[in-house]
């Protein structure tokens, strides 16, 4: 993958986390009784937070101060 293919990845992953935090937001207003899907969301927006950082960390260089 080129740095530019990842930085295309990382846009979108960050799309997709912020429209889960607005899934899970407006379910929980909604006082929905269905957890398992608040959950469900949940565990996806944790595993792009993990794939984000992923990504993030191999962009960002690293630098000794």
């Amino acid at each position: 993958m080129t740095e530019e293919e990842m930085r295309k990845r990382l846009a979108g992953l960050r799309i997709e986390h912020r429209d889960l935090d607005a899934a899970i937001a407006a379910l929980t207003a909604a006082n929905t009784q269905d957890q398992l899907q608040i959950a469900r969301l949940k565990k996806r927006k944790l595993r792009l937070k993990d794939q984000i950082s992923i990504i993030e960390d191999y962009l960002t260089p690293d630098i000794i101060a």
